[in-house]
């Protein structure tokens, strides 16, 4: 399935398809791309609104940065218009402040399902809720300029926007505590050698290194990748033992849908 027209383009997110690569881009480069709830629901209907065909997402941000991370009006009395301001949710009971942040957390969950694999290709400032959103993909091809930050505890918050989990996994627990804690950058060299970034380019290359990984991740069956990502993503709470069990069976599956024996 190839679309030339985008099958969503509102709140400053765009969703295009070609056969089985999709790209979402965030499409507000005059702001840096900085969010807002209205673009997560606008990512979380994004995710919905795949075809399942599509194996490869590619996630990138118009402009000289990826995301600058939340639009500061979120913490304005008046808010964004026609949502709640930050500051009256907090107000507000517990409950429902929980309820909304799992329904903004949701706009950073899909990117890791086991259907597909999602990269994102990111330059210039990735920035609190851009560095979680970047950390969202199961990979990350980094363009030379790019600037990774987590700046939340700075401003009294903390990373609630699924980021946390994948940033310990990728570089530790005592770099993460560091990186949050101090908000510092994190340039191309360093989320290259932490495991930050999978591949640092140009930021010329950036588009066409997204293109060829994602042709690369094609040429390989899609129910064995997809049987690999699910064995490899189970691997951080399995058990030695238990990833040994995980991979017999993953493997028993692979070798009855090649021979074409049906359970």
């Amino acid at each position: 399935m190839t679309s030339l027209d985008p099958l969503l383009d509102k709140d400053d997110v765009r969703l295009t398809v070609d056969d089985a690569v999709a790209t979402v881009t965030l499409t507000n480069p005059a702001k840096r791309n900085a969010q807002s709830p209205a673009l997560w629901r606008a990512l979380t209907a994004a995710g919905r609104a795949l075809p399942g065909s599509v194996r490869v997402v590619v996630l990138r941000g118009e402009g000289k940065s990826f995301s600058a991370g939340l639009d500061r009006q979120a913490f304005t009395p008046e808010g964004f218009d026609g949502e709640p301001s930050f500051l009256d949710m907090a107000r507000g009971p517990e409950a429902e402040l929980d309820a909304t942040i799992a329904e903004y957390q949701e706009a950073f969950t899909w990117w890791r399902r086991t259907d597909i694999v999602s990269i994102a290709a990111v330059q210039g400032h990735a920035i609190g809720a851009g560095f979680q959103l970047a950390l969202a993909c199961d990979l990350r091809i980094v363009a030379e300029d790019v600037q990774f930050a987590m700046r939340e505890t700075s401003l009294g918050l903390v990373p609630d926007l699924t980021g946390t989990h994948p940033l310990v996994n990728l570089v530790g627990y005592a770099r993460a505590l560091e990186v949050c804690a101090t908000g510092r950058f994190v340039h191309a060299e360093e989320a290259e050698r932490t495991g930050l970034a999978n591949l640092v380019v140009p930021a010329g290359e950036l588009d066409a290194a997204a293109r060829d990984l994602a042709g690369a991740l094609l040429a390989a069956p899609r129910d064995a990748v997809v049987e690999t990502k699910a064995l490899l993503s189970g691997a951080v709470s399995r058990g030695y033992e238990e990833q040994r069990v995980a991979e017999r069976a993953a493997q028993g599956r692979r070798l009855r849908d090649l021979a074409g024996i049906t359970d």
